[in-house]
């Protein structure tokens, strides 16, 4: 009897399809992802990880080669969040440079009428309309090198030079400093002075904001990373469990 025949006289028949299934998936995961060893989420935990990256995109479709993130897959993400009893907290990580008004007011409106904890961090960027989504949720983070810009919105393609088009940015723009000074400790008078600011920014109007002077500014609650995001979700989850027992008990 030769080497082969012996191993699969010794090796049982579903050990053996085992084995290939193995294989074979080992093999997928080398060629998806390059790696031979990849990280596994415990399904037993209570903290979802949501990424808003690249470009926010709205109505209008953004080129194949653009990073992007659509707003119609985020929104049902935030729905099944809230309904999974399983899902006790929120972490929200932001790498963005803005996009869409209306679509980033959308997303940053939901996360923050999420009824269990929620923390951001923002990494690399938070830029334009990633400021609102940033200060959405109950605590916030920025990372030591991140950076957040802050300006004036502005519109792209045919603008009609008529009174009626200012006041439609205006009440656009509005909306944007009423929902950031009302998530956030920055008062109105100092966001607008960031984002009408002359000089910070090359041939443009705005200021680009670095992780500890986000703090500064109170429009950000603590300069940090992944590992203290966390750890702060974790205390807001426990928190609100404590408070739901006692409610339990009083009633």
């Amino acid at each position: 009897m030769d080497n082969e025949q012996y191993i699969n006289a010794e090796q049982p028949e579903g050990d053996h399809d085992k084995n290939e299934q193995a294989k074979s998936s080992l093999v997928d995961k080398i060629q998806q992802l390059g790696q031979t060893n990849v990280p596994q989420l415990s399904t037993d935990t209570k903290i979802h990880c949501l990424t808003i990256v690249g470009q926010v995109e709205g109505h209008i479709q953004l080129p194949p080669q653009n990073k992007t993130t659509k707003y119609e897959h985020v929104i049902p993400q935030i729905v099944a969040i809230e309904q999974n009893p399983k899902i006790e907290g929120l972490l929200v990580i932001l790498n963005t440079v803005g996009g869409d008004v209306e679509a980033g007011l959308a997303i940053a409106e939901m996360l923050a009428s999420l009824s269990k904890p929620t923390v951001s961090i923002v990494l690399g960027g938070g830029h334009s309309i990633g400021v609102p989504i940033a200060v959405s949720c109950d605590y916030s983070f920025v990372a030591e090198t991140a950076t957040m810009t802050i300006h004036p919105v502005r519109l792209t393609g045919l603008v009609i030079g008529v009174p009626q088009t200012f006041e439609y940015l205006d009440k656009m723009q509005e909306r944007v400093v009423n929902f950031v000074t009302g998530h956030s400790n920055i008062t109105e008078e100092k966001f607008k002075e960031l984002m009408f600011s002359k000089g910070n920014l090359t041939r443009d109007i705005g200021t680009n904001v670095v992780g500890s002077d986000a703090v500064k500014y109170g429009l950000i609650d603590e300069v940090g990373g992944v590992g203290q995001a966390i750890k702060k979700l974790n205390q807001l989850i426990e928190e609100r469990n404590q408070g739901i027992e006692r409610e339990q008990m009083i009633q």
